[in-house]
């Protein structure tokens, strides 16, 4: 069974250290709060961790949907025990929400990260961006899906407009309902891969997992008329393994997405941006007012649209915090320069007002 849920040579090489503890592989395919469902050699089980790794684990080295364990199964009884965590080889990580403020990992183990947004007044370019920041970052692929294709009148424009920010990444345009799109979004991932499917509320996650599978395997729900926003319908992660072979891990809407040490994927994402950032006059350049600034004579000629360049500052000054929080100097010194950046921008939005 675990042979359809990409169990490998190179993870069985890993798991040798295991095998004379009596231990089984496992890989998770339902993980709800303190549950999980496992697929073991001998078919399904229910588990819970042992009481040594709740004990001594790190909050990220918990196991999340798509993770590879160790686990003692009892056949008889379809449970298990998981004592041990496989190394990743992908993992995708956001800030966690509320006050804890640390890592979270969301999915482990993906070749494609299938990042889905709808055709509908919510389709937001800057949330692209950061969804490709985290997804480079992660270790996966990224592919942009654009849903509810039935329900637009200009597919097309849409398309374009999240290609300009999808630099080389494929943008595909879907309908669960009429099938649009469908056959070319199942050969972006062969059989065997394992593909996750992150998104907001409502876009239609659960929906795509249905119509790639054939089958009503996931619950959905319309999104809101009144202001084209979602509701949570997944409240679990699950990996589903479709007719084809192909592995497809549904998540639930995220209302928010925090950057957590992404700063290569940021880069990946920005790549446009950062040619620019490195052919400025000036080593040290604030992009703001010195003469031979790349990124000023781009706003200047239109060849850098501007929400761009405020959602990568945006996402640097998120990736600055992150990496500042231990040190009081560069945090001081970075305070600086926002306030500068801040007075600079009031004074801009003054004389545009008075013009």
């Amino acid at each position: 069974m675990i042979t359809s849920y990409g169990w490998s040579d190179t993870l069985r090489q890993q798991f040798q250290t295991y095998v004379a503890r009596g231990l089984a592989p496992a890989r998770v395919v339902v993980q709800q709060r303190g549950l999980y469902v496992l697929a073991t050699p001998t078919g399904e089980a229910t588990a819970q961790l042992s009481g040594r790794f709740a004990h001594e684990a790190e909050a990220g080295d918990y196991p999340v949907a798509g993770d590879w364990v160790a686990a003692a199964v009892r056949v008889a009884e379809a449970s298990a025990t998981i004592h041990h965590l496989l190394p990743r080889r992908s993992a995708f990580v956001r800030k966690a929400t509320g006050g804890a403020g640390g890592a979270q990992i969301v999915a482990a183990n993906v070749d494609v990260a299938f990042l889905v947004a709808s055709l509908n007044a919510d389709l937001n370019p800057r949330r692209i961006e950061r969804y490709l920041a985290t997804a480079w970052e992660s270790g996966a692929s990224p592919v942009v899906v654009l849903t509810k294709a039935d329900l637009c009148d200009d597919c097309e424009a849409h398309k374009a407009r999240i290609e300009r920010v999808a630099l080389g990444v494929p943008v595909h345009v879907v309908s669960a309902v009429t099938g649009q799109g469908l056959g070319a979004l199942n050969e972006s991932v062969a059989a065997g891969q394992t593909a996750v499917l992150l998104g907001s509320s409502g876009v239609g996650k659960s929906s795509l997992v249905n119509a790639l599978a054939g089958a009503a395997l996931m619950v959905t729900q319309a999104i809101r008329e009144d202001d084209a926003r979602g509701r949570h319908t997944t409240t679990h992660r699950q990996l589903v393994l479709l007719p084809n072979g192909r592995l497809v891990l549904d998540t639930p809407g995220m209302r928010e997405l925090g950057l957590w040490d992404a700063d290569a994927g940021v880069a990946a994402t920005f790549a446009d941006v950062e040619v620019l950032t490195a052919a400025c006059r000036f080593r040290d350049c604030s992009h703001e007012t010195e003469p031979g600034c790349a990124v000023q004579a781009a706003l200047a000629d239109g060849s850098l649209e501007g929400g761009r360049w405020r959602s990568y500052v945006k996402l640097q000054r998120e990736l600055a915090r992150f990496t500042r929080k231990d040190d009081p100097r560069e945090r001081a010194q970075l305070r600086k320069v926002w306030v500068k950046r801040a007075r600079n921008y009031r004074a801009e939005k003054k004389q545009r007002m008075e013009e």
